[in-house]
């Protein structure tokens, strides 16, 4: 028993054991990570109350903007339907007192003269007729004929629209002399080396075999004896300033005469169409086309947008507005991405890329480090033929490449020295090439950033203002083009940077290039109004075949059809994704549809209206209330038959052009 009591385990205390540092540091650890977040989860809070004040406040903006746009656009309306109010009261007054006087013709001689106002017909009047006695009925000139009525009526609607016409041309005449006494104050010194000098294009008198547009403008009335021809500029943030006058162009199928209604110009020996081209040059829409008139099943209306379609050929297309895209300032460039899924828009500052089939904006992409001071506009945008990467030209001179997804710059390519206008990737993603108004060209390497410069060193002396207004790379990543101010196309060998074509034959300044899907074709548009196709087919194998047997080839590439149909400058150029169509935007407010084996022009469509303030717009067209703003710049998705279209108007907008029939041939 004894060894019993002895052999239990000694008992332990049962305080709680003491606490070493590491115990205490640990728990002040798990108190600062709770403290962390904590406060990590108010500034999250904070985060998502700002970001949908953020939204609220663009939303609101967007909404204002909107609102203005309408109010401002209502305006113009109300005073447009005034003045139209007015001048109708004012013929109808000068109408009656012609009719007061014709019936006077048979009054007896000695009847006291009345007053004639300055709207009455002649000098002075015929004698009054004696006083109305009551109870006699009114002569035979009294108003009281039936068929007095109806042929008075018959005048008047006439007269109406007679005066109307007459009052839109005043007011188009008033508005070419104001923006040309606008234009006499001194340009501004970075703009000077890109105008045109046009003292050797007035005096250049060599016959072009391709450019029927060598005729007089669409003048709208006699110009007033001693003052200066009225010159119409065309100067913004979205294209390169045009040149300062323009020689005259005598009439033609791409111009008008100034007179009476357009009739189509018989083709001279001189002028090359195409093959079974049904319009033989013809297709024009009047300047002042009223939809109104158009037999309902050569158009289609939207509720400010309407198409018009050729009625002398057969209609495969049709037309309808599927998005309107809302922004800030003057919309520049359009581009389309390689899958067509997404569209990117450059105006003041930004860059803007828009869900195509929502029309959501999903992302915008802001230059933080550029200088507040004055306006910056994007002039080009193109996307990376992967959708990863953004390319933007700025009036800054430098070309941005940005990681869309992290909305940050990946690169910056430095190197031109004035405005760049555009640009353009090749197919792989390794090259991109610029235009700028420094008279180059570049070709940029994405891999390791080197650079190719393409000069024009040619010894004309016109090419002292040739400065680049767009690029194009071939499908084959093997050609460059480029139109210039100085009215030529240029093709360059990317491989070597050797100039190896020139394609002469516009009268005015290029401001769109764009090869056909195959790299057999080269579209270029420009300020004489006309669209020109190149067969560029072979080139370089043709350059290089010459070269090895000593031998130059001087036949080059030839134009081989003309578009003619606009009646004001063109300024953007596009090909389909199949090569079946090219499409056109101009500063006549149209875009027109063309068939590319032919030349034919299928529609026409117009939508953009003028913003009616040049406020933003320092350098641009100034905005009256009776002209609507150019289609800037226009886009067909490579992906599919999808088309956009960029304007003064501050609007951007997504078409789909349809055919009606898929197995349609030519």
């Amino acid at each position: 028993m004894s060894s019993t009591i002895y052999n239990h385990r000694s008992l332990q205390p049962t305080v709680p054991p003491a606490q070493g540092p590491n115990q205490h540091s640990h728990a002040r650890l798990n108190e600062a990570v709770d403290t962390i977040r904590q406060e990590f989860d108010v500034i999250s809070s904070d985060l998502g109350i700002l970001r949908n004040q953020r939204d609220e406040y663009e939303s609101k903006v967007t909404s204002q903007i909107n609102e203005l746009n309408i109010v401002r656009q209502s305006l113009y309306e109300l005073e447009s339907q005034h003045g139209k109010i007015r001048q109708t009261y004012e013929e109808e007054l000068s109408r009656l007192r012609g009719e007061l006087h014709a019936l006077r013709q048979g009054v007896p001689a000695g009847a006291p003269h009345p007053p004639v106002g300055p709207a009455s017909v002649g000098p002075s009047g015929p004698p009054a007729p004696p006083p109305a006695v009551p109870g006699v009925p009114p002569g035979p000139g009294s108003y009281n004929e039936p068929y007095y009525s109806r042929d008075r009526e018959r005048e008047r609607e006439k007269d109406r629209e007679r005066a109307d016409r007459e009052r839109d041309r005043e007011i188009r005449d008033r508005q070419r002399e104001e923006r040309d006494r606008d234009r006499e104050r001194p340009p501004a010194e970075a703009r000077d080396s890109k105008r045109i000098k046009t003292e050797r294009m007035k005096g250049d008198t060599r016959p072009d075999h391709y450019s029927p547009s060598l005729q007089p403008p669409n003048a709208k009335l006699p110009p007033v004896p001693g003052a200066p021809p009225a010159l119409t500029t065309f100067q913004g943030p979205g294209l390169p300033p045009p040149p300062a006058a323009h020689a005259p162009y005598p009439p033609g199928p791409g111009n008008p005469p100034p007179a009476g209604p357009a009739e189509p110009a018989a083709a001279s020996s001189s002028t090359l169409v195409p093959i079974n081209n049904a319009q033989s040059g013809g297709g024009q829409f009047p300047d002042d086309l009223d939809p109104h008139n158009v037999p309902p099943e050569l158009k289609k209306e939207g509720s400010d947008w309407f198409a018009v379609f050729n009625g002398k050929v057969k209609r495969v297309l049709d037309v309808s507005l599927v998005h309107t895209l809302m922004h800030e300032s003057v919309v520049c460039c359009v581009r389309f991405s390689a899958d067509g899924k997404y569209l990117a828009t450059g105006c003041n500052r930004t860059a803007q890329i828009y869900d195509t089939k929502t029309g959501v904006k999903t992302c915008v992409l802001t230059d933080e480090s550029a200088g507040k001071a004055g306006d910056l506009y994007i002039r080009s945008v193109c996307f990376s033929p992967d959708g990863k990467y953004l390319a933007t030209g700025a009036e800054d001179k430098q070309i941005r490449i940005w990681d869309i997804a992290k909305k940050r710059i990946r690169n910056v390519f430095d190197g031109h020295q004035q405005e760049i206008y555009s640009l353009d990737f090749s197919l792989d993603g390794r090259l991109i090439v610029s235009g700028s108004g420094d008279k180059t060209a570049r070709i940029w390497d994405m891999v390791d950033g080197s650079s190719k410069v393409l000069t024009i060193n040619d010894a004309d002396p016109v090419n002292n203002d040739a400065g680049v207004t767009s690029v194009a790379i071939s499908p084959n990543g093997q050609l460059v083009a480029a139109g210039s101010l100085d009215t030529v196309v240029r093709i360059w060998d990317v491989g070597t940077g050797s100039l190896i074509e020139r394609l002469r034959g516009h009268r005015d300044s290029v401001y769109s290039v764009a090869f056909t899907p195959d790299g057999k074709g080269l579209v270029s548009g420009s300020l004489d109004k006309t669209l020109k196709y190149w067969d560029v087919s072979g080139l370089l194998a043709k350059r290089k075949e010459a070269a090895a047997n000593g031998k130059k080839d001087d036949k080059g590439s030839q134009c081989t059809m003309n578009f003619l149909g606009h009646t004001d400058y063109v300024l953007s150029v596009a090909v389909s994704h199949d090569g079946q169509w090219v499409v056109s935007g101009s500063k006549d407010r149209g875009v027109q549809f063309w068939d590319s084996h032919t030349a034919t022009m299928q529609c026409m469509l117009q939508g953009h209206k003028n913003s009616g303030t040049n406020v933003l717009m320092p350098f641009w067209i100034e905005n009256t209330i009776n002209e609507n703003t150019a289609v800037i710049s226009i886009d067909l998705s490579p992906a599919g038959s999808i088309l956009a279209t960029g304007s003064g108007d501050w609007q951007a907008r997504i078409c789909r052009p349809l055919l009606f029939f898929p197995f349609y041939q030519r």
